[in-house]
């Protein structure tokens, strides 16, 4: 087994179009030390042959495709495939940005005793891209630091968890829709030891049928009940309603957005549109990380 100070962890199913901007983003940035290895659930919109021509070219380390039974199956997956000290989960319709989490990959590799690193982050619905909000979670998480909350809650496309750390806080619970808001609760009511960098690793970007929007409310409201009793979890004011999304704080413009199309079928974007509104995204994700001057506070 290759020991590799970085794995970047990826699960699919039938996301092709946007495989394609991660990919091409991703390998030509790609480093010495580091390592992707791809879940794919069977696809059958051509991502597990896109993937498989990947794989066989040496252009990813580790890669299958078979059926999964949930979302938190595929991940846990690829989890224990990884290989590296690191691990970074990158959603296949986000955007990364690399040298930042490079930089809380170099932060963890100095301090051995971070379990967890998370970032602020940007946000923004496909379907109005003009519109990008920022968000965070320090409040919350120096409210926990102090001790005045046994949990608090945040989204895993800005996290990199170390894999010594697994045993401790353990893979993704396969009964929960909402993986990550049960997985930040039970990291934190656990006491791992999270750090939190101030700039931003990621840019959620909420796009129509991504995998956690088919919650039902009913299973919503089951999960956060689970939740609180399992966590003493008071809540906050993240509602869980718009965490199960993943793609978190986004507020009141989406909320208009989805009252404007809910007349009628939502917009289909062309590969050309979406490459265009992903390449802004990705510009305005950098400019944003050089002006932050990020912190980390540990």
């Amino acid at each position: 087994m290759t020991n590799h100070s970085l794995s970047y962890i990826i699960s699919t199913k039938n996301r092709l179009k946007y495989l394609k901007i991660l990919f091409e983003r991703l390998l030509p940035q790609l480093e010495p030390g580091e390592e992707i290895v791809v879940v794919d659930s069977n696809s059958s919109d051509g991502s597990k042959e896109y993937l498989q021509e990947l794989y066989s070219s040496g252009k990813i380390h580790q890669f299958i495709s078979e059926a999964d039974k949930n979302q938190a199956h595929g991940w846990n997956k690829a989890l224990l495939m990884a290989n590296g000290t690191i691990i970074k989960k990158l959603i296949d319709d986000d955007v990364p940005d690399f040298k930042a989490i490079r930089t809380c990959r170099d932060f963890m590799l100095r301090n051995p005793e971070i379990d967890i690193c998370i970032s602020d982050m940007m946000t923004a619905d496909v379907l109005n891209p003009a519109q990008v909000g920022l968000s965070g979670r320090l409040s919350y998480f120096k409210e926990w630091k102090a001790g005045h909350n046994k949990t608090f809650t945040f989204s895993d496309v800005s996290m990199l968890q170390r894999r010594s750390s697994l045993s401790f806080i353990g893979l993704y619970d396969t009964q929960f829709k909402m993986l990550d808001w049960e997985y930040s609760l039970r990291a934190t009511y656990l006491g791992a030891k999270i750090a939190y960098y101030t700039g931003y690793n990621a840019l959620a970007v909420d796009t129509p049928g991504n995998v956690t929007s088919t919650a039902t409310p009913e299973l919503k409201k089951l999960e956060e009940s689970i939740g609180r009793v399992k966590y003493e979890y008071a809540g906050d004011e993240s509602d869980i309603s718009l965490y199960s999304k993943i793609k978190v704080w986004i507020g009141e413009t989406r909320d208009e957005l989805k009252k404007s199309v809910a007349k009628g079928p939502l917009p289909q974007l062309s590969e050309t549109q979406l490459r265009e509104i992903y390449a802004s995204y990705y510009r305005k994700l950098e400019e944003k990380n050089a002006a932050a001057k990020g912190q980390f506070i540990f």
